[in-house]
This record gives structure tokens, sequence and C-alpha cells, in this order.
């Protein structure tokens, strides 16, 4: 069932953790992949450093200020596509919900492919490669983009209506709805890293391995 609307229309600290256990999946062309989440994290506005909307509205930026239920889809470090949910901002400011990693439910083979840019590995290793495990497929916010072919075309794309190539529905009795939330950190930010708005099912093997930020140390020039 696809999520309403008005269940992005909060701010994005509560939205996140709900969206555990929910499911992304993107049609195209080639075949139908599903994610279903397991870690994800939050962001605010002009309230959080850490927020892409923190120093105001951008042409990057700007599907985060207009209406819930839309993806915000970012380039990053000049090689990966990031994925964000848009939730209800305070007036003038922006929030969203990164989407970190989940399990393939659908589409595995299509997702594997897609990862290892090639045809799809056969037994443990193929051309070299080793083959990835299910658990590794999209586990990470750049490896999930890449299994679900997400990239910035699919910037500013409604998740709420059925006729949308990408499309976020509620999970149907998965057992990991179940599962313990926690929460900790957040991941790759320089500022208001400490802010626990990460969340996450305790011990799911999809979730990505926890990292600091490390500030980049400044070449030194020799005279």
């Amino acid at each position: 069932m696809l999520i309403p609307r008005d269940f992005f229309a909060r701010p994005s600290v509560e939205v996140a953790p709900d969206l555990l256990g929910c499911v992304l999946e993107h049609e195209t062309a080639d075949g139908l992949v599903a994610v279903e989440l397991t870690e994800v994290e939050a962001y605010a506005g002009r309230s959080d450093p850490a927020s892409h909307a923190y120093r105001g509205r951008t042409r990057r930026n700007a599907v985060m200020f207009g209406p819930p239920g839309h993806a915000y889809v970012y380039f990053t470090y000049g090689m990966h596509f990031c994925v964000n949910m848009v939730c209800l901002g305070e007036p003038g400011s922006a929030s969203a919900v990164l989407l970190r990693a989940g399990a393939i439910i659908a589409g595995e083979d299509l997702a594997r492919a897609r990862r290892t840019r090639g045809p799809v590995p056969e037994g443990p290793v193929s051309g070299g490669r080793a083959r990835i495990a299910p658990r590794d497929l999209a586990r990470g916010p750049a490896r999930l983009c890449q299994a679900l072919a997400i990239d910035r075309a699919l910037d500013g794309a409604d998740v709420c209506v059925a006729g949308s190539p990408l499309r976020m529905l509620s999970g149907a009795g998965n057992p990991a709805r179940s599962a313990k939330i926690v929460t900790g950190p957040r991941v790759g930010v320089s500022s208001a890293a400490e802010i626990p708005w990460r969340f996450w099912y305790d011990g799911d093997p999809t979730v990505s391995v926890y990292r600091p930020h490390v500030p980049r140390r400044p070449k030194l020039v020799t005279p």
C-alpha cells in the first residue's frame, strides 16, 4: 500500500523511525527493484547545521522546500547519489530523511547487476570479482541508490502516487518491523554529528558500518 502524503507531513525526526520497515521501489524499463528500509537519518532545516537546508534555499536543495512526500536526490563526493524523503519543515525552512540502508526484497539479480556494473556474477567469484553478498547490495546510502538506479533525474519524484516510478510503500507484516529500533550519532557530517537522529534496526546485517567523520588534514607544502 502506498504511504499517504500526510505520513511525511511531520518533522523529519518523527518520520525517520516510522520509515524503518517501509519499502522503497523503483520501476524502470529493466524491471523493478524494491528495498525494505533498515537504517535512516533525520535532518532538520535552518536549525540543523548538518542539513543541506541550513543556509537556505538553493538550486540544489530546492525540492526540500517543496511539499512533503517527494524525493530529494543529491550528488556527493563527485561519484555517489543519495536519496532523501522530504518532510514538513518549519516555515521558510525544510527537513528530510536520508535513506541509509535496506534489504533488497525484489529484483535482487537486477540490483546486483547494477552494483557490479556488468553481467550478474555467477557463483562466489566471476570475472575476478567477488559476488556481492545480499546484505551488501543496499548497505549504505550510495549503494542503495546504485541498486535502485536512483540519480538526479529522480530529484523531486513524488513517492506517494501510484503513477510515479519511485514509490514508498508501507511494510506488510515484515518480521523486521518488530525488531528493536536504536538511535545514534549521524554519519559523515562535520557539524552536529552527535545528535542521535540516525535510526536503525538493532542487529540487522544490512545496516551500514558506523564511521565517524574525520576532518581532512591540510596538505603540507614543501618550500
